[in-house]
């Protein structure tokens, strides 16, 4: 086996997603997980959005997947909780596990950074940060959601809209934003989804079948886009090749970033590579 080059871990993550929709947060997920240079320490599933066709399952659903996934990758495992199946009320004063494990988190005095990606509705976020809103200030939120446009039906936002009102209206927040615009440009073919990452060992074949039985909402036309995977540039690879627009930090002011652009081909050549490397350190010696 060749020689590896050690990589240490340069902030924490809260992984926070809708894991029993659309598998693409699954596949972001297993990214998080296999990449060194962040270090995984909170897994939270919110709810889906109950207008769209079919079951709907819970965030309690989501959660059993993740913590299903997060034995099959193996390692260190990160608690695994599940938030409300609701959307966010701020009179509502009964937290969550999810939002209270977030709270717990950004509370703990660590030398790492704190990065809070949220691939769904910003509900869990939003308890978090209503309960105790000092901890605005101990994190930066990784968000996948909106849209540049105005009009524009946005799965995220819009499953959940007072909480993305209420987090987005937090000044103190530093927030790093992938909207809609921007996540799309992750388009990867079923065909390269299924030769690619259904092909690199036993942890891609796990990834792939939940490909494999989408939910009944979920359209295909030969793309599955893999908008779950951008704020892996930030917290585990860079974002040097990736484009931004920036508002700076100020006074009481969180820092606002929001990106374009943004290297695909980067994101996807280190989940494959990993993926890979994760099926030979697998492999008797």
């Amino acid at each position: 086996m060749s020689p590896r080059l050690e990589l240490r871990a340069l902030c924490r993550v809260v992984v926070d997603n809708d894991f029993s929709g659309d598998p693409d947060g699954l596949l972001a997920l297993a990214h998080h997980l296999l990449a060194p240079s962040n270090r995984v320490v909170l897994v939270t599933s919110s709810f889906l959005n109950r207008t769209l066709p079919g079951p709907h399952p819970t965030a309690a659903d989501g959660a059993a997947v993740a913590t299903e996934l997060v034995e099959v990758v193996g390692g260190p495992v990160p608690l695994v909780l599940a938030g409300h199946d609701h959307a966010f009320d701020p009179a509502d004063t009964d937290l969550s596990p999810a939002a209270a494990a977030i709270v717990e988190e950004a509370r703990r005095d660590d030398p790492l950074p704190l990065y809070l990606v949220c691939g769904g509705p910003l509900t869990n976020v939003a308890a978090a940060l209503r309960a105790a809103p000092d901890v605005a200030g101990r994190l930066t939120l990784l968000w996948i959601g909106g849209s540049l446009r105005e009009g524009v039906f946005e799965y995220n936002r819009d499953t959940d809209p007072a909480a993305a009102e209420f987090v987005l209206g937090l000044p103190e927040l530093a927030v790093h934003q992938f909207p809609l615009e921007t996540y799309r440009r992750c388009a990867y073919s079923i065909a390269e989804l299924e030769h690619d990452v259904g092909g690199a060992g036993r942890l891609g074949q796990w990834l792939w079948t939940h490909f494999t039985n989408p939910p009944d909402w979920v359209v295909l036309g030969g793309v599955w886009p893999q908008g779950d995977s951008p704020p892996l540039l930030v917290t585990a690879l860079t974002d040097e090749s990736s484009t931004y627009t920036e508002t700076p930090a100020a006074d009481g002011r969180g820092l606002r970033r929001v990106y374009t652009d943004l290297d695909f081909r980067l994101l996807m050549g280190d989940l494959l590579a990993r993926l890979r490397l994760h099926e030979r350190d697998r492999l008797p010696s």
